[in-house]
Protein backbone atom coordinates (compact mmCIF):
# COMPACT_ATOMS: atom_id res chain seq x y z
CA UNK A 1 0.00 0.00 0.00
CA UNK A 2 1.10 3.39 -0.40
CA UNK A 3 -0.03 6.86 -0.50
CA UNK A 4 -1.15 8.41 -4.13
CA UNK A 5 0.41 11.13 -5.89
CA UNK A 6 -1.62 14.43 -6.99
CA UNK A 7 -1.82 13.23 -10.32
CA UNK A 8 -2.91 10.22 -9.55
CA UNK A 9 -5.78 10.85 -7.66
CA UNK A 10 -6.03 14.00 -10.78
CA UNK A 11 -6.39 10.97 -12.78
CA UNK A 12 -8.89 8.44 -10.96
CA UNK A 13 -11.45 11.58 -10.83
CA UNK A 14 -11.19 11.81 -14.11
CA UNK A 15 -11.51 8.67 -15.01
CA UNK A 16 -14.79 8.06 -12.54
CA UNK A 17 -16.59 10.60 -13.68
CA UNK A 18 -18.97 13.46 -12.79
CA UNK A 19 -20.52 15.78 -11.48
CA UNK A 20 -23.40 13.56 -10.37
CA UNK A 21 -26.46 14.69 -10.86
CA UNK A 22 -27.70 16.06 -7.30
CA UNK A 23 -27.29 19.85 -6.06
CA UNK A 24 -27.53 21.15 -2.97
CA UNK A 25 -29.21 23.83 -1.20
CA UNK A 26 -27.93 24.91 2.26
CA UNK A 27 -31.07 26.76 3.51
CA UNK A 28 -30.08 29.53 6.49
CA UNK A 29 -27.18 27.24 7.51
CA UNK A 30 -25.26 29.94 10.20
CA UNK A 31 -21.78 28.86 10.59
CA UNK A 32 -19.63 29.90 7.76
CA UNK A 33 -17.18 27.11 8.62
CA UNK A 34 -20.00 24.32 8.21
CA UNK A 35 -20.67 26.08 4.47
CA UNK A 36 -16.55 25.89 4.08
CA UNK A 37 -16.92 22.28 5.08
CA UNK A 38 -19.84 21.38 3.04
CA UNK A 39 -17.91 23.01 -0.25
CA UNK A 40 -15.37 20.91 0.30
CA UNK A 41 -17.53 17.73 1.04
CA UNK A 42 -19.30 18.57 -2.24
CA UNK A 43 -16.13 18.87 -4.23
CA UNK A 44 -14.76 15.49 -3.40
CA UNK A 45 -18.42 13.97 -3.64
CA UNK A 46 -19.00 15.32 -6.82
CA UNK A 47 -21.85 17.57 -6.48
CA UNK A 48 -23.43 19.38 -9.13
CA UNK A 49 -24.21 22.51 -7.57
CA UNK A 50 -24.62 24.58 -4.51
CA UNK A 51 -27.58 27.15 -4.22
CA UNK A 52 -26.70 29.02 -0.37
CA UNK A 53 -30.15 30.56 0.78
CA UNK A 54 -31.28 32.55 3.68
CA UNK A 55 -28.43 33.61 5.93
CA UNK A 56 -26.04 31.32 4.82
CA UNK A 57 -22.63 32.60 4.05
CA UNK A 58 -21.18 32.78 0.40
CA UNK A 59 -17.89 32.53 -0.36
CA UNK A 60 -17.24 36.47 -0.45
CA UNK A 61 -16.42 35.74 3.20
CA UNK A 62 -12.79 34.94 3.37
CA UNK A 63 -13.20 32.94 6.60
CA UNK A 64 -14.85 29.64 4.85
CA UNK A 65 -11.51 29.29 3.17
CA UNK A 66 -10.54 27.95 5.80
CA UNK A 67 -12.58 24.97 5.86
CA UNK A 68 -13.60 25.08 2.14
CA UNK A 69 -9.78 24.93 1.14
CA UNK A 70 -10.42 25.76 -2.03
CA UNK A 71 -13.42 23.68 -3.32
CA UNK A 72 -15.80 27.17 -2.83
CA UNK A 73 -13.97 27.59 -6.69
CA UNK A 74 -14.59 24.19 -7.84
CA UNK A 75 -18.07 23.96 -7.23
CA UNK A 76 -20.51 25.99 -9.11
CA UNK A 77 -22.98 28.06 -6.71
CA UNK A 78 -25.39 30.70 -6.61
CA UNK A 79 -27.10 33.04 -3.74
CA UNK A 80 -30.63 33.12 -3.50
CA UNK A 81 -32.58 35.38 -0.63
CA UNK A 82 -35.19 32.39 -0.17
CA UNK A 83 -34.95 28.89 -0.51
CA UNK A 84 -38.34 28.40 -2.24
CA UNK A 85 -38.16 29.89 -5.49
CA UNK A 86 -35.06 28.06 -6.09
CA UNK A 87 -36.21 24.54 -5.03
CA UNK A 88 -39.53 25.18 -7.19
CA UNK A 89 -37.28 26.00 -9.84
CA UNK A 90 -35.38 22.70 -9.84
CA UNK A 91 -38.38 20.80 -9.35
CA UNK A 92 -39.51 22.81 -13.14
CA UNK A 93 -35.59 21.39 -13.91
CA UNK A 94 -36.88 17.95 -12.84
CA UNK A 95 -35.26 17.43 -9.59
CA UNK A 96 -36.73 15.28 -6.60
CA UNK A 97 -36.12 17.79 -3.68
CA UNK A 98 -35.29 15.63 -0.75
CA UNK A 99 -34.04 17.14 2.66
CA UNK A 100 -31.67 15.98 5.49
CA UNK A 101 -34.30 16.07 8.38
CA UNK A 102 -35.56 13.62 10.80
CA UNK A 103 -39.69 12.93 9.51
CA UNK A 104 -42.18 10.91 10.07
CA UNK A 105 -41.66 9.68 6.79
CA UNK A 106 -38.08 8.60 6.55
CA UNK A 107 -36.13 7.26 3.37
CA UNK A 108 -32.65 5.63 3.68
CA UNK A 109 -29.87 6.47 1.11
CA UNK A 110 -30.01 2.75 0.01
CA UNK A 111 -34.41 3.20 -0.63
CA UNK A 112 -33.65 5.61 -3.68
CA UNK A 113 -34.69 4.63 -6.77
CA UNK A 114 -33.48 6.09 -10.41
CA UNK A 115 -36.85 8.00 -10.19
CA UNK A 116 -35.16 10.39 -7.61
CA UNK A 117 -32.32 11.48 -9.45
CA UNK A 118 -31.82 14.23 -10.06
CA UNK A 119 -31.94 15.11 -6.74
CA UNK A 120 -31.36 18.25 -4.90
CA UNK A 121 -30.77 17.67 -1.14
CA UNK A 122 -31.71 20.17 1.43
CA UNK A 123 -29.71 21.18 4.39
CA UNK A 124 -31.09 23.15 7.28
CA UNK A 125 -30.19 25.01 9.96
CA UNK A 126 -28.02 24.11 12.64
CA UNK A 127 -30.48 24.32 15.59
CA UNK A 128 -34.02 24.96 13.54
CA UNK A 129 -33.14 22.01 10.81
CA UNK A 130 -35.20 22.93 7.18
CA UNK A 131 -38.44 25.57 7.81
CA UNK A 132 -41.64 24.52 7.13
CA UNK A 133 -42.11 25.83 3.82
CA UNK A 134 -39.29 23.91 2.57
CA UNK A 135 -40.40 20.78 4.27
CA UNK A 136 -44.06 21.30 2.14
CA UNK A 137 -42.30 21.03 -0.91
CA UNK A 138 -40.06 18.36 -0.26
CA UNK A 139 -40.73 14.97 -2.20
CA UNK A 140 -39.06 12.77 0.58
CA UNK A 141 -36.74 13.23 3.53
CA UNK A 142 -33.49 11.57 3.86
CA UNK A 143 -32.94 10.06 8.00
CA UNK A 144 -29.33 9.15 8.91
CA UNK A 145 -29.72 5.94 11.03
CA UNK A 146 -28.70 7.45 14.90
CA UNK A 147 -27.98 5.21 17.89
CA UNK A 148 -27.34 7.56 20.62
CA UNK A 149 -29.23 9.58 22.44
CA UNK A 150 -28.94 13.22 21.25
CA UNK A 151 -30.94 12.28 18.11
CA UNK A 152 -28.69 15.15 16.14
CA UNK A 153 -25.08 15.50 13.95
CA UNK A 154 -23.36 18.64 13.30
CA UNK A 155 -24.95 19.90 10.19
CA UNK A 156 -21.06 19.46 7.71
CA UNK A 157 -21.15 16.05 9.39
CA UNK A 158 -24.81 14.98 8.53
CA UNK A 159 -24.29 16.33 4.84
CA UNK A 160 -21.00 14.31 4.30
CA UNK A 161 -22.43 10.92 5.91
CA UNK A 162 -25.71 12.11 3.67
CA UNK A 163 -23.93 12.55 0.42
CA UNK A 164 -21.66 9.56 0.45
CA UNK A 165 -24.72 7.26 0.85
CA UNK A 166 -26.80 9.44 -2.16
CA UNK A 167 -24.00 9.20 -4.55
CA UNK A 168 -23.27 5.25 -3.45
CA UNK A 169 -26.49 4.55 -4.27
CA UNK A 170 -26.49 6.67 -7.46
CA UNK A 171 -23.13 4.90 -8.92
CA UNK A 172 -24.55 1.30 -7.79
CA UNK A 173 -28.13 2.00 -9.58
CA UNK A 174 -26.14 3.49 -12.75
CA UNK A 175 -23.06 0.36 -12.24
CA UNK A 176 -20.61 3.55 -12.53
CA UNK A 177 -16.99 2.56 -11.70
CA UNK A 178 -15.69 2.05 -8.43
CA UNK A 179 -19.17 0.89 -6.76
CA UNK A 180 -19.62 -1.50 -9.81
CA UNK A 181 -16.91 -3.88 -7.86
CA UNK A 182 -18.21 -3.82 -5.07
CA UNK A 183 -21.74 -5.00 -5.84
CA UNK A 184 -20.80 -8.15 -7.99
CA UNK A 185 -18.43 -9.15 -5.04
CA UNK A 186 -21.66 -8.78 -2.80
CA UNK A 187 -23.83 -10.44 -5.20
CA UNK A 188 -21.09 -13.24 -5.76
CA UNK A 189 -21.37 -13.99 -2.10
CA UNK A 190 -24.92 -14.39 -2.30
CA UNK A 191 -24.79 -17.09 -4.65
Amino acid sequence: MRKLRPDEIDAQRTENGGPHPIAVLLENVRSIYNVGSIFRTADAAGVREMILAGITGTPENRSMHKTALGAQDTVPWRYVNEARPALAEMKQKGYRVAVLEITDSPTRPSALTPDDFPLCLVVGNEVKGVSADTLGLADLAIELPQYGFKQSLNAAVAFGIAIYDIVRRYRVLHRLPDETHAVDEHERGKE
